[in-house]
Order: structure tokens, then sequence, then C-alpha cells
């Protein structure tokens, strides 16, 4: 017998990254020591005082029961109060601010609250898959706003086509950027807005790697600009900037209209982010800033390791001021090819740029989500190897 899948499946091709995990795992059961470079999954354990945290959480009978939909008054504060220690944002918890299972489910869910059959999702290319996959899946479009080297990896907001804007409910936008690496300055920011107030749309500005900034680089938020919350919501993540990847929680912040709108539709998919998780999430935000200094500091360490390495191997490979990625052009320009190469001949995963979105070929990314040991062996490798270097 076969079942007949829902028609909003044809839109739904196997996640990139899972794909990625699972030649991974092909190559590892045929014995290849291989070093993945591949998913932004910090390899660094989450700060014990969140895990002690967490641990305490656990034993209180009071989290064995269903949480708060949109987040424990206790989390909700905690996060406004974290948006005005670090942006000088004033945010109202009740109304402004809502827990997320991970942004990237919040990310995914707000296009069902806001998109309807014909409107569109302005989406950044390369760019995260889940903003224009969130969009096909409500039932709308997605336009593709080509990232070009030549203009910062900014998106021309004055290219897109009046009628498209017309239509358009959400604008994405994501900076410090995946998988560039690239930041926007605040002027960038001003035009976005004012974009989103003249046609009436949504700015969603994910901050997944606000916080992992090099050099003395510090994000701005969209937020702190005069009158942005009321067109504008942003993701916060704990997973990057805490190593929190698998405890899954995040928070939606801004516009009250959105926040609301989502927090609704949250509450009759799912049932909130466990209570624990939340109290875990509730001393991440606490955690000395020495903390985020440590943390930024490896990472430039292991920036400086690897594009140093792939510049003596003779490859070009710009120097990111924030996240964790490594974005770098491949010589011949098949990013597919690239990566496949590497993967047979020195044991390297990397992610094609094409993985992206069409506007990233030509390139692959690379994460520092390994130690500099392995990231030294993987310039070895890839020099040894010799692929289009």
């Amino acid at each position: 017998m076969t079942i007949q899948l829902a028609e909003r499946m044809r839109a739904l091709a196997p996640y990139l990254f899972a794909a990625l995990d699972r030649k991974k795992e092909k190559l590892v059961a045929r014995g290849v020591d291989v070093i993945s470079l591949t998913i932004g999954d910090p390899d660094l354990p989450t700060p014990q005082e969140i895990v002690r945290a967490g641990q305490a959480a656990l034993e209180d009978p009071a989290n064995h029961r269903y949480p708060a939909y949109a987040g424990s008054a206790a989390f909700r504060r905690e996060a406004a109060a974290w948006m005005q220690r670090r942006f000088g944002v004033a945010l109202d918890p009740d109304e402004e601010i809502a827990a997320l299972i991970g942004t990237k489910e919040g990310i995914a869910h707000l296009a069902f609250a806001l998109i309807d059959p014909g409107t569109v999702a302005l989406c950044p290319e390369p760019g995260y898959p889940v903003y224009a996959l969130a969009a096909r899946l409500a039932g709308g479009e997605a336009h593709v706003l080509p990232l070009r080297a030549e203009h910062g990896f900014l998106p021309r907001l004055d290219e897109i086509p009046a009628a498209v804007a017309q239509r358009a409910r959400l604008l994405w936008i994501n900076y410090p950027n995946n998988p560039t690496g690239a930041g926007a300055p605040v002027e960038f920011f001003e035009e976005a807005v004012a974009f989103a107030r003249r046609h009436g749309l949504l700015l969603c500005a994910d901050c997944a790697y606000s916080e992992l900034a090099f050099d003395g680089y510090r994000a701005p938020s969209v937020l702190e600009l005069e009158g942005a919350r009321e067109v504008t919501v942003e993701f916060h993540s704990m997973s990057k900037t805490y190593n929190m990847t698998g405890w899954r929680v995040g928070f939606v912040a801004g516009c009250r209209q959105a926040v609301g709108a989502l927090a609704r539709l949250k509450s009759n998919l799912d049932s909130g982010v466990f209570g624990a998780v939340q109290q875990a999430a509730v001393a991440a935000m606490r955690l000395d800033p020495q903390h985020l200094d440590a943390l930024c500091a490896t990472y430039q360490r292991r920036r400086d390791v690897l594009v140093e390495g792939l510049r003596r191997a003779g490859y070009d490979p710009p120097l990111p001021k924030a996240t964790f990625y490594v974005w770098m052009p491949v010589p011949g320009g098949d990013d597919a090819a690239f990566a496949a190469r590497l993967m047979d001949e020195a044991g390297v995963m990397v992610t094609p740029g094409s993985g992206f979105g069409a506007a990233g070929s030509g390139y692959v990314r690379m994460t520092l989500t390994a130690s500099e040991q392995r990231l030294a062996e993987a310039v070895e490798r890839i020099g040894r190897a010799g692929v289009g270097g």
C-alpha cells in the first residue's frame, strides 16, 4: 500500500544538514577519520552554571507539568532584561516577548501566522533554508534577495520589483549573517525599517549569531532604532551564545501584534518550552560576560588557524568578523564538486554554498566548531590533496 502525501510535501526536499549527516555516517562506517566542518553545532559544552540550573529545575515538581504557552513570566522578564542590558531596548515582557522551542521553529511558524496564498516572503540568498521553505509550506511564495560580495552581502532592497513588494508580508534579514559571516551597518537597518513601513510588512531579523563577533566588533539590534519595534521582530537564540543547541530554547521580541500572533498560533500547535529548560536559559542570560569574551576568543583563534592555513594552501577566504563560519569562494566555481573532492580525497566535509540557494553557488561554508588542532589538520589534509587550490 502507498499512502498519499499532502501536496505541500512536494516543496519539502530532504533538509540539507540531515543529508550531510547521513554522508558523514557512511564515511565513518567505512573507517574514514572524518573532519566535519558542516553543521553549526558548537563542540564546546554548555557552561556548568547553566547545567546546574537545569539539574536543579528538574527536581522541581512544578516543571513536571505543562509550561506556560508563551514562556514563564521569569523567562520573559529575563529576556527583556537581557535585551535592555545588551542593546538598551526596553520591551514589555508580557506583550513583546515569547519563548520558542529554539528559534528554528519560531521562524518556521511565523510564516503560518502571516503568509497567505498569493503573498510573499522576501528571503535572502544564500540564506538559512527555513525562511523560504516555511513561506512555501504556508502556501505563499518566496522571493529571493541575492546577497553579493560586491554589496557586502547586503540585499539590494531597491531592486525588489514593486509588484512583489506590494504582495510581501515578511522581509527576512540575518546579521551577523549565516552563511557569509557578514555584518550589517545601522544604516542598512534604517533602510530595512523604512522599507517595511512603506510596504506595510513585517521586518524579521534572525539574530542567532549576534553575540559571536571578533576584533572588537559588536552587532547592533534593529530594535535599537526609534519606531522599529512597530514593524520588526527579532529572533534570539541560546544555541550558539551559550552552547545550548540541544536544549532548544530561544525567544522572539518586538512588534506586539506579530509576537502575539505567533504565540497564539503556537498555543494551538505545541505546549511550550519545558520549564526546566526555561530556568536553565534564565541562568544562561545571567551569566558573567566573561563567558562570552572567552567563547569569542576561542572562535577567533580557530578562525585565524583556518583562514591563515587556507591562504597558505592557495585559497582566498575572507576573514569574517562575526559568526563561526568561513565563507570561501572555490576555485573553478563548482562548489558541489569541490566539496565532494574534499570529502573523498581529504576526509574533510564542508557545506556547498548552493545548499543555501542558487545565489550561494561558487562558495563553500566551513564551521569553526572543531578544535584548533582538528582545524589545522583539516587545512593540512586539504593542502596535501591539492583540491583546486
